[in-house]
């Protein structure tokens, strides 16, 4: 076999290899996504909310509250980032050698949104939590495994050599995005997703504050893996 051959068979497994990465890293995402959609929708556990400026706590039981408890789900930090990389993640599944300068940046964007569910969550959040039953399960996909697995498959999988300074600008443009549209959507009907952004309760100034300590944790988190990614593409290219 010629070194020609070798290195195409050679660079065929390694793309057969990523693909099962991505497809796994799919499928627990789209998973855990699917447990807390039905969780829900079907409104299966009363709201833990308290406070009234908090998501869920006028959504009414049964299929009266169906659209409010949907629209809830959608809305929600921790939704939009398994989203991005259960949707990243399928079409790198389908096709390993996809590129694009969109992807590229939105394949960015789901590692740092996912990253930051996870520290978030298990931070701040996690101590303030109240789960039951399948709870405990869809908290465990989209909280916990989901941010894991996805770090786990960046580094193991790539695509290698896909960050650079317009790339990690273009992944703030969807966090900004839900920051956006969690604001406004609040300041519409007096309720907020996370009680660190609560305006009702800590006000605009607080919560800018709150906001701007989470975006700096983002451009960290960016920085970081674009070392990484810079520090294995190296590596790659001399084995």
């Amino acid at each position: 076999m010629t070194s020609s051959a070798q290195d195409t068979g050679t660079s065929t497994a390694r793309t057969a290899a990523a693909q099962r990465w991505f497809l796994a890293n799919a499928v627990v995402a789209w998973v855990g996504l699917a447990i807390q959609l039905t969780i829900s929708a079907t409104g299966m556990y009363p709201t833990t909310a308290t406070k009234p400026s908090q998501y869920g706590y006028g959504n009414a039981p049964g299929i009266e509250g169906l659209v409010g408890r949907l629209v809830d789900f959608f809305s929600y930090f921790t939704i939009w980032s398994n989203i991005a990389v259960a949707v990243v993640m399928t079409l790198l599944a389908l096709d390993a050698r996809r590129d694009s300068s969109v992807l590229r940046a939105v394949r960015l964007s789901a590692l740092l949104m996912i990253s930051i569910t996870g520290l978030v969550y298990g931070v701040i959040l996690s101590g303030v939590s109240t789960l039951r039953g399948w709870e405990v399960l869809a908290n465990l996909f989209i909280h916990q495994l989901v941010p894991l697995l996805t770090v786990v498959v960046f580094v193991v999988a790539g695509p290698r050599g896909w960050i650079d300074r317009r790339v990690l600008l273009g992944s703030f443009v969807l966090p900004i995005v839900w920051l956006v549209y969690a604001l406004v959507r609040g300041a519409v009907i007096g309720a907020y997703p996370y009680f660190f952004i609560d305006v009702v309760t800590l006000g605009y100034g607080t919560v800018f504050l709150n906001l701007a300590g989470v975006l700096l944790l983002g451009l960290v988190i960016a920085l970081v893996l674009w070392a990484v990614d810079r520090w294995l593409t190296r590596r790659a290219a001399a084995s």
